[in-house]
């Protein structure tokens, strides 16, 4: 037996002791002895060194877990497939995160000068707050719901009261309760849109927002702390105990656990603060209802997720007709039958429902992603019979556009609205038309959420957040993506729109007449070697003597947030947080074009985000026409595709 063999193995027995899943630990277990058999057992050999990866030259004689690979603590925490070993999701590494999570917050708590990051003020007890979504994978025994209920053992046995939430929520509601009730943290067990193998762990901070730096760097360090990686106590003896003790009709859906009564109060306060937000009005600011005649039909899918009494419940607060549910994705389903993608934005995933809705002579689709938090959309252009599915961008316009005109005109506020730096420019455009402030942040929601309630503070009202890949924030209900406050909205200004005989289509249009055509051309290229994604970004870099043209279009400024560098700032130093291991070029062209570069930081792919912004009064066709060919040219000048090896996801 090799010594990497050897290594893989003492890493898999010591996992294996103290996991405190009988089928994971049998299924390991059972590997293990394959692996010490007499002979050769490539398969089980290979399965070992997967799933139990190893530092280079591990020594066997002193095992220190720490120092292996593991599930990264990454964008807002954790996310994986379900499996054994340190780089899955499992009760093992679920329990390890909790352990982590739940020593920081006592830290934070118990040092005087970080009394605010818990905002406890030890005023009141420490709290934490868990929800859990449908996901699970009955090979293993692994779920949401089981990761959510070690979450709350581990957290009692800390110390810290924790509340978990009764049955499948979503995500929005999560965020939601983490202010509403004053706690320190939020866990959502969820792996949102990815497909049905995964789930995730995300968290959120006191202010109802995803964890940023330094806190998660803080977290992830306290996870790998020696005494979190082994389980305080017998964990799943408890839960067993609690299995074989409880009644789940009797005691709510976690054998006692989980708090039916508070979760009931928060998803009551949540709909509650839509209802006095000012968002449910219509374009004179009037809250009226909205008639059957005047409102499109429309169609609406969960994507075999939590979002169904979510979204009805945000139609009857909306007081909106009755949508029509696609009956074969409606309830929650781990195994995601119809659609393998769960994403409203992945092609294909809306067929079901556009089936359904031309069935029933619906006019628009809306889809929530599985834990929704995001929102898609889609119109049925009659004069075709084709369906048009609106992008993040088009669909942020639209909302921005109707925020303004309903709240943002009548509100004793300044108005503020955030887009990622990648999101289309034309709300830039809006509010620099209309007299709103706009912002761009970092991409993700946790740079989205957080500038928020920074400009909130600022005593700005927060009309809208949103990024390109379909997440939207309204009227500052939580400092998070919330497709179930945007799905009521959205409904409402399509029957506005549609009262005035017009289409979402034909109302884009009319802003885009109004403030000018932004065409985009988003991709990526498959990357697997970081070394090509370094190299590319020098090349860009040029030196430090950032190219003044480009494929003969001649630069206007450049903004490089691997450095901190924006040329167009009198000290040279970029507004946004800048990042050595994320790093962000933009190039902003004297013809209006927008070109961005970044490394995906969860897969191996290096995406550009382009958009040309028409001329005025040029025509969208003439403005695509430009921006195919300029991209083309800019592509192959800065990245140099098949020099760099970069496949193109057709090519794959």
């Amino acid at each position: 037996m090799t010594s990497q063999a050897a290594a893989n193995l003492l890493h898999a027995k010591e996992w294996s002791k103290v996991d405190p899943n009988p089928e994971t630990s049998s299924f390991v277990q059972n590997l293990i002895e394959q692996g010490e058999a007499g002979g050769s057992n490539a398969d089980a050999h290979r399965q070992l060194q997967t799933l139990f990866p190893v530092a280079p030259n591990s020594d066997t004689n002193n095992y220190q877990p720490q120092l292996h690979p593991r599930i990264g603590f990454g964008t807002a925490g954790l996310r994986a497939k379900m499996e054994p070993g340190p780089l899955g999701m499992n009760d093992l590494t679920v329990i390890q995160t909790a352990q982590g999570l739940a020593s920081y917050i006592l830290q934070c708590n118990k040092n005087d000068d970080d009394d605010d990051i818990t905002n406890n003020n030890k005023k009141r007890p420490l709290k934490a707050v868990v929800g859990y979504d449908h996901r699970s994978r009955s090979k293993f025994k692994l779920s949401s719901k089981q990761f959510a209920m070690y979450t709350k053992l581990v957290f009692e046995h800390a110390g810290i009261e924790c509340t978990l939430l009764n049955g499948y929520v979503a995500t929005p509601i999560l965020a939601y309760a983490v202010t509403n009730i004053h706690a320190a943290v939020g866990i959502m067990v969820t792996a949102s849109h990815n497909p049905k193998e995964d789930d995730g762990y995300k968290v959120y901070w006191n202010d109802g927002c995803q964890i940023r730096p330094p806190v998660d760097g803080a977290i992830a360090n306290s996870i790998i702390e020696k005494g979190n990686l082994v389980p305080w106590i017998e964990y799943g003896k408890e839960l067993r105990n609690l299995e074989s003790n409880g009644s789940s009709s009797d005691n709510g859906e976690c054998y006692g656990l989980s708090d039916v009564i508070q979760t009931k109060s928060i998803e009551d306060a949540y709909f509650e603060s839509i209802q006095s937000s000012g968002l449910v009005s219509r374009v004179d600011g009037t809250a009226t209802n909205i008639t059957t005649s005047s409102a499109p039909k429309i169609a609406y899918t969960a994507m075999h997720g939590v979002g169904y009494p979510y979204a009805k419940r945000s139609f009857e607060t909306f007081h909106l007709p009755p949508f029509l549910a696609v009956p074969s994705q409606q309830h929650p389903d781990p195994n995601f039958p119809t659609v393998p993608f769960p994403n409203p934005e992945e092609k294909g995933a809306l067929d079901e429902a556009m089936a359904f809705a031309t069935k029933n002579e619906c006019d628009i689709v809306l889809a929530n992603d599985p834990d929704a938090d995001r929102l898609g959309v889609a119109e049925l252009v009659k004069e075709t019979g084709t369906w048009t599915a609106f992008t993040g961008d088009q669909i942020g316009t639209l909302l921005g556009h109707w925020l303004w005109e309903t709240v943002g005109k009548h509100s004793d506020r300044p108005v503020a609205m955030c887009a990622s730096t990648v999101s289309s420019k034309m709300l830039l455009a809006m509010g620099q038309a209309e007299g709103f402030r706009f912002e761009e942040t970092l991409t993700g929601f946790k740079w989205i959420g957080s500038r928020a309630l920074s400009l909130q503070e600022e005593g700005y009202h927060i009309l809208l957040g949103y990024e390109e890949a379909i997440g939207f924030s309204c009227g500052g209900i939580i400092p998070d993506k919330d497709g179930i406050s945007a799905i009521g909205i959205v409904a409402t200004m399509a029957a506005s729109v549609y009262s005035r005989g017009e289409t979402l289509v034909s109302h884009l249009q009319h802003l885009h007449d109004k403030y000018g055509e932004f065409v985009c051309n988003n991709g990526y290229y498959r990357c697997n070697d970081p070394a090509i994604v370094k190299r590319i970004i020098e090349q860009m870099r040029n030196g430090g003597r950032y190219y003044e043209n480009v494929g003969g279009y001649d630069v206007e400024s450049i903004r490089d947030l691997g450095i901190g560098y924006d040329s167009t700032t009198k000290d040279k130093k970029a507004m946004l947080p800048s990042s050595a291991s994320s790093p962000m070029i933009t190039f902003r062209f004297d013809n209006g074009c927008v070109a961005q570069f970044r490394a995906s930081g969860t897969e191996p792919k290096f995406k550009y985000y382009i958009e040309m912004r028409g001329r005025l009064g040029e025509k969208k066709a003439d403005v695509e026409k430009r921006l195919t060919k300029m991209s083309g040219v800019i592509l192959e000048e800065l990245l140099c595709p098949a020099e760099n090896g970069l496949i193109l996801p057709s090519n794959l």
